[in-house]
C-alpha cells in the first residue's frame, strides 16, 4: 500500500488553495466552497480529493476534526458531475458512516455541493423512521446517491430491486473502525458484494484498526495511503527547547487527567462546571441511564441554576435525539450530556472542553471523544476523570501516542451529595434512576476493554455509591457474591424507601394502584400446598441446575404466574369469571 504524508502537518490549513488543486475542480464546486467560507484545504483535503478525482482508492488515517467530509464530498460530487442524466433509480454513490447523527450531518454538509448537480437526487436514509416511507420515496422521486447508515441501507437493498447499482462510481465508509466495532461488518460485507468491483472507493477514519486493514484489502485496489499527523510538545521536557512528538491529537488540544475517588468526582464535576459557565462544554457518560440521572440531578443542584443541561443517547427517540443536538448547536454556551453515541464524526461549532466523567470502554474512543474540541485549528481542552487505582491509564494513552497533563483536584468542591439525597427523597423518579445508573455503571465497567486497568472487582462501590448520592445500596449479585468494598458508604436511615413518592401525580397514582392490585392477588390467593412427590421431583429437577441458573428459572416462573394471577383477579373484579372459576384456575378450590 501506497503511502503519502500531506503537507504541513501542524497547520490547520496548507497554503494549498482549492482553486489550485490538480485536476482543477468545477466552477460550481468552487463557487460552492466559496460561498460557504472555504478558500485553503486543510492537509487531509491536500492529499485526498486529488487522488479521488484521478480514480485512486484511498485509505485515509487523520486526526478528527481535521476536515475528512469535505475530502470526500468535494471528489464525490467531482465525479458524479461526469454523468449528466443518470435515470432516476441508477445509483451513482454511497457513504456509509456508523450513527444516524453522523449521516445526517454529511447530508447537510454534501447539500449545497450536490445542488450544484441538476440531474442528481441524494436520499438520506436512517433509522428512527419507518422503512417504508422510504422505499415509497424513493419509488416515487428516484435516488442516485445514498447517504446512511449500514442497518438502513442494507435493509433498502434488501427490499428494493428497482435500485440499479451496475454503474456506481464511488463508495464511502466513513468512520470505518467504528462501523465495524459497532458491528456492522455483516451488513459492510453485503452491500459491498452487491457493488461493482470497478469503482472508487474511500475509507475514512481516525484510527486504522486490524480489522479495517482487512477491509481495505477487499473493498480498495492498489489503494494510497494518506497520512495526517499531528504534532505536540513533549510533556516530559520542561524546558525551551521541547522535543515534537507525533500525536494522535490535534496540537491546539490541551489533555488533562483529574485523580480523584468515586465519592468525589461528581463534585469535582460540579466545580468545573460552575467555574466555566459561559463555556460550551460535552460531558461523556458510560452508560445512557448515567445520562438520564445526571440529566436529572445536576438542574436540582442550586449552583448549576440557570445553565442549559441537555441530554443526548442511543435509547432516546430519533426525534428527541436530533432535538437535542440541534438545541446545543445552536448554543453558545451550555452542557452537553452524552453517550458515545455523540464521540464520532460530529461537528459541533464552538466546543470550548470535552470532560470524559467515564473512561470509554473502548480506549479507541478517546480520541473521537476528545476530538469533538480543538476541530479545524481552534484552541480546546479536554479532561478525563480517573479513580487511583486507574492511574494506568495515563501511561497506556501516553504510549498510544495522546500524551495528559495531571490536573489538581479543587478544595473549593462543594458537597452535593445532600442536595441529590434531598432531590431522591422527594421524588421516587430521581431515586430509581439513581440505583439504574449506578447498577448499570458496575455492569458497563466489567466490561471494559482494557480489564488489565480498570479491574471491577476492585471497585469500592461503597464510595461509588456515596457520589451517586444513594440512599441506600442496592443488593446486587456483583455485590453479594464479589466481596466489593462497600466502606464510605451511609446510608439514609428513618426512611422506608417504598414510601418514596414520584413527584409526577399520575405516575404515583398508577403506582398506588399496582401495589393495591398486588396486596389483593396476595391475600385473595393463599399458596397452594403442593404434594410431597411433587416438591421431590421439583427439587431433583433443581438440584441438577446451577445455583445462578435455579434463581433465573425461579424467578421467571415466579413473574409468570403472578402476571397470570393478576390478570385472572382482573376477570374476577369485573365480574368475567366468578370466584369458583377463579379458584379452579389459581388451583385453590381446596382452600376456599
Amino acid at each position: 500500500m501506497a503511502s503519502i504524508e500531506a503537507s504541513n502537518p501542524n497547520r490547520a490549513l496548507t497554503d494549498t488553495r482549492f482553486s489550485d488543486l490538480k485536476p482543477p475542480l468545477s466552477e460550481p464546486v468552487l463557487e460552492a466552497l466559496t460561498q460557504s467560507g472555504f478558500e485553503f484545504c486543510t492537509p487531509v483535503q491536500a492529499a485526498t480529493i486529488p487522488l479521488l478525482c484521478s480514480y485512486k482508492d484511498v485509505a485515509v488515517d487523520a486526526a478528527t476534526g481535521s476536515g475528512k467530509t469535505l475530502a470526500f464530498v468535494v471528489p464525490l460530487v467531482e465525479i458524479l458531475r461526469r454523468f449528466t442524466s443518470p435515470k432516476p433509480h441508477q445509483v451513482m454513490g454511497i457513504v456509509v458512516s456508523p450513527t444516524r447523527e453522523l449521516s445526517s450531518q454529511i447530508f447537510h454538509v454534501a447539500e449545497p455541493f450536490i445542488s450544484t448537480l441538476a440531474n442528481v437526487k441524494p436520499m438520506l436514509l436512517v433509522g428512527g423512521t419507518e422503512v417504508k416511507a422510504d422505499t415509497r420515496k424513493i419509488e416515487e422521486e428516484g435516488a442516485n446517491l445514498l447517504i446512511g447508515t449500514p442497518g438502513r441501507l442494507y435493509d433498502i437493498m434488501e427490499r428494493m430491486d428497482i435500485l440499479d447499482f451496475r454503474n456506481l462510481e464511488i463508495l464511502i465508509l466513513d468512520e470505518a473502525d467504528r462501523l465495524l466495532d459497532m458491528g456492522f461488518q455483516k451488513q459492510i460485507t453485503s452491500v459491498i458484494s452487491c457493488l461493482p468491483k470497478l469503482r472508487r472507493t474511500g475509507l475514512f477514519s481516525a484510527t486504522q484498526t486490524e480489522a479495517v486493514e482487512e477491509l481495505s484489502k477487499a473493498g480498495l485496489r492498489n489503494p494510497v495511503r494518506v497520512e495526517v499527523r499531528s504534532e505536540t510538545k513533549s510533556l516530559n521536557d520542561s524546558s525551551s527547547s521541547q522535543q515534537s512528538a507525533s500525536s494522535k491529537t490535534p496540537s491546539s488540544l490541551h489533555i488533562e487527567y483529574l485523580e480523584c475517588e468515586a465519592d468525589r468526582k461528581p463534585a469535582q464535576l460540579v466545580d468545573l462546571l460552575i467555574k466555566n459557565k459561559t463555556q460550551k462544554i460535552i460531558i461523556y457518560f458510560m452508560t445512557c441511564a448515567c445520562v438520564d440521572y445526571w440529566g436529572v440531578v445536576l438542574p436540582h443542584l442550586a449552583a448549576l441554576k440557570g445553565l442549559s443541561i441537555i441530554s443526548l443517547h442511543g435509547k432516546m427517540k430519533q426525534t428527541a435525539r436530533e432535538k437535542a443536538l440541534a438545541l446545543f448547536t445552536s448554543l453558545s454556551s451550555g452542557i452537553l450530556l452524552c453517550t458515545d453515541v455523540a464521540a464520532r464524526g460530529l461537528d459541533i461549532p464552538g466546543v470550548d472542553c470535552i470532560v470524559q466523567f467515564d473512561p470509554p470502554q473502548d480506549p479507541n474512543v478517546f480520541i473521537h471523544r476528545v476530538g469533538r474540541t480543538a476541530r479545524m485549528g481552534r484552541q480546546g481542552s479536554a479532561i478525563v476523570f480517573l479513580l487511583p487505582k486507574e492511574e494506568a491509564y495515563v501511561e497506556f494513552l501516553r504510549i498510544r501516542r495522546v500524551p495528559l497533563e495531571e490536573r489538581k483536584c479543587s478544595d473549593e468542591a462543594p458537597d452535593i451529595v445532600p442536595q441529590i439525597r434531598s432531590a431522591a427523597k422527594k421524588d421516587r423518579d430521581v431515586m430509581e434512576k439513581g440505583l439504574r445508573a449506578f447498577v448499570s455503571y458496575i455492569r458497563a465497567y466489567k466490561e471494559h476493554h482494557c480489564s488489565y486497568i480498570f479491574r471491577w472487582k476492585e471497585l469500592e462501590i461503597g464510595k461509588l455509591g456515596m457520589g451517586y448520592g444513594l440512599l441506600q445500596l442496592p443488593s446486587m449479585p456483583e455485590v453479594k457474591h464479589h466481596s466489593l468494598s462497600t466502606e464510605g458508604f451511609t446510608s439514609v436511615e428513618d426512611i422506608n424507601l417504598e414510601e418514596i413518592k414520584y413527584k409526577d401525580k399520575s405516575r404515583e397514582k398508577q403506582r398506588k394502584k399496582n401495589l393495591q392490585a398486588k396486596k389483593a392477588l396476595q391475600q385473595a390467593q393463599p399458596k397452594p400446598q403442593k404434594s410431597k412427590a411433587t416438591l421431590n421431583a421439583a427439587n431433583n429437577v433443581m438440584r441438577k441446575k446451577t445455583a445462578k441458573q435455579r434463581r433465573a428459572v425461579q424467578s421467571v416462573e415466579d413473574e409468570d404466574e403472578m402476571a397470570r394471577e393478576y390478570r385472572l383477579l382482573k376477570k374476577l373484579k369485573k365480574g368475567a369469571i366468578d370466584e369458583s372459576e377463579f379458584a379452579k384456575l389459581t388451583g385453590t378450590e381446596d382452600l376456599l
